[in-house]
This record gives structure tokens, C-alpha cells and sequence, in this order.
């Protein structure tokens, strides 16, 4: 039944413009799939489905490619199109980006393996980083400043 339903997943975000979970799991259920939301969120997870930016300013999610070239810059525009403000907490970055921008944003940050970050975790617009030391945490800040000016 997974499987099935993620597949179903995959080729809705491919032919529809779908910008939320629940908008997925209305979607789904009008396929026959009786999910609730905390499913759509774990197969969001699993596919590691992100959102991108259409034209008229509203998001859909897509399934991200594996070893495209250029990807590299893909993920930096994601950050910085994304990105509002950082502030820290010790090891803890916290990041704020656009409203609905965090899973992407973070995604992006995983993606560009910056040394440092241990891992992220998104909420729609706020997103937290374990940094691996205090130590290290300003001078990832820095790095993060430097890719988001695009001073590289």
C-alpha cells in the first residue's frame, strides 16, 4: 500500500500544482487512498519532496533529482530565495525563511553538506540546525552569509 501510494504521489506533484499536505492528501483520497496528514507528511519525508517557487508566487512540490548536474546552485538559490533571518542559541541556529520556504530551505542546507551542521529540522517557516560545537556555530553563520550575499 505504500509504495503504491507514494508512486500515486509522485505522479499527482507531476501533473498537478500541489502547494500543501492537505491539498496532497485531498488529492489522494479522490484517488482512493484513505490517508490522514501525519501520513502525506512522512511520505513528504521519504520521497524527499521539496517545494519550489512558481511563477504567479505560489509553491508546489516536486521530487528532488539525484546527482543533476548544477544541483549545487539549484540548492543555493533555494537558500537564498528562501532565507528571511538567522540567530543562534548556543549549537543551535535558527533559521527563519519565507512562510511555507522552511522544508525546502532546509533540504537545500542538508544537501550543500556544510560543515558543521549535523542536521536540520523544518516547520513551515522556521527551521533549527544542530550545529556540532558552540565553537563551530558563528563560523558557520559566516559561510551561510558569505553563499546568501553570493560573496564566495
Amino acid at each position: 500500500m505504500k509504495l503504491s501510494r507514494q508512486s500515486k504521489i509522485l505522479e499527482l506533484i507531476n501533473k498537478y500544482d500541489i502547494e500543501t499536505q492537505e491539498e496532497l492528501a485531498e488529492w489522494l483520497m479522490k484517488e482512493g487512498y484513505n490517508v490522514t496528514q501525519a501520513t502525506v507528511s512522512r511520505d513528504i519525508r521519504d520521497l524527499k519532496l521539496t517545494k519550489v517557487a512558481l511563477d504567479d508566487g505560489r509553491q508546489k512540490y516536486i521530487a528532488m533529482q539525484k546527482a543533476e548536474p548544477g544541483l549545487g546552485e539549484k540548492y543555493t538559490r533555494v537558500l537564498r530565495d528562501g532565507f528571511v533571518s538567522m540567530d543562534r542559541a548556543q549549537n543551535i541556529l535558527v533559521i527563519k525563511t519565507v512562510s511555507g520556504m522552511a522544508m525546502a530551505v532546509a533540504a537545500a542546507l542538508d544537501a550543500l553538506h556544510i560543515n558543521g551542521i549535523v542536521g536540520c529540522i523544518a516547520g513551515d517557516d522556521t527551521i533549527l540546525c544542530a550545529i556540532r560545537s558552540t565553537e563551530e556555530t558563528l563560523p558557520v553563520m559566516e559561510r551561510l552569509n558569505k553563499i546568501i550575499n553570493n560573496v564566495e
